[in-house]
C-alpha cells in the first residue's frame, strides 16, 4: 500500500513541475530508471532515496509518503518502514504556515539508521520518549536517554542509533527553511 502512495505522489509532483524523468533525476540524484520503477511499483525506496526526491523536489517527506485527502485524521497513522530499520507514524503532516511535520519512531534494538544532509536550512527537533537514544551530530555521537531533547540542523549528514537490547521510542520534528 505504501509503495502505491509514493508512487502516486512521485509521479503528481513530477508531472506538476512538467519534468520529465530525465529531468527528475537531474533534480534529486536519484536515476532515471529508479524514478521509474518507483512510479511503477516495481522498486520499494529506501528512506535515503526518499529524502533525495524529498530534497530535489523540494518537499517536505510527507508530501510523498502519505496519501492526501482533505480529511484530518485524530489519531497517528499507521506505522511504516521503509528501510527495514526505523519505523515510523506521522503525528502531524507538513503544516505550509509553520513549516514543519512530526513524526513517531521506533528503532529497534541494535539498528541504526544513517541519514543524508537534508535540503540547507532544515532543522530537526528529537524528543526521547523511551529507551536510550545516540544521535551522531557534527560528526559526534551523544546519548539520548527517555526525556532528552535535542535540536540540530539537518542540513548535514547525521544518523540514530540504538545500541541497547530494547526498542527506543523519539518524535521527531523536522522544520523547513521559509
Amino acid at each position: 500500500m505504501l509503495e502505491g502512495i509514493i508512487a502516486e505522489n512521485v509521479k503528481l509532483q513530477r508531472k506538476s513541475r512538467q519534468w520529465s524523468l530525465s529531468q527528475a533525476a537531474l533534480e534529486t540524484g536519484v536515476s532515471k530508471a529508479m524514478l521509474g520503477q518507483i512510479e511503477r511499483q516495481e522498486s520499494s525506496p529506501t528512506m535515503a532515496t526518499l529524502w533525495k526526491i524529498a530534497k530535489g523536489m523540494q518537499l517536505p517527506l510527507t508530501a510523498l509518503i502519505e496519501r492526501h485527502t482533505d480529511e484530518q485524521y485524530c489519531t497517528p497513522q499507521p506505522s511504516i518502514n521503509v528501510d527495514g530499520v526505523l519505523d515510523f507514524s506521522v503525528l502531524f503532516s507538513f503544516d505550509p504556515l509553520l513549516r514543519s511535520e512530526m513524526f513517531a519512531h521506533t528503532l529497534e534494538p541494535l539498528k541504526e539508521h544513517l541519514s543524508n544532509a537534508h535540503q540547507f536550512g532544515v532543522i530537526e527537533d528529537i524528543i526521547v520518549i523511551s529507551g536510550t537514544l545516540e544521535m551522531l551530530v557534527d560528526e559526534q555521537w551523544c546519548e539520548l536517554l527517555a526525556g532528552d531533547t535535542l535540536r540540530f540542523r539537518a542540513d548535514q549528514p547525521h544518523g540514530y542509533r540504538n545500541n541497547s537490547n530494547i526498542p527506543v521510542i523519539f518524535h521527531n520534528i523536522i522544520h523547513y527553511p521559509a
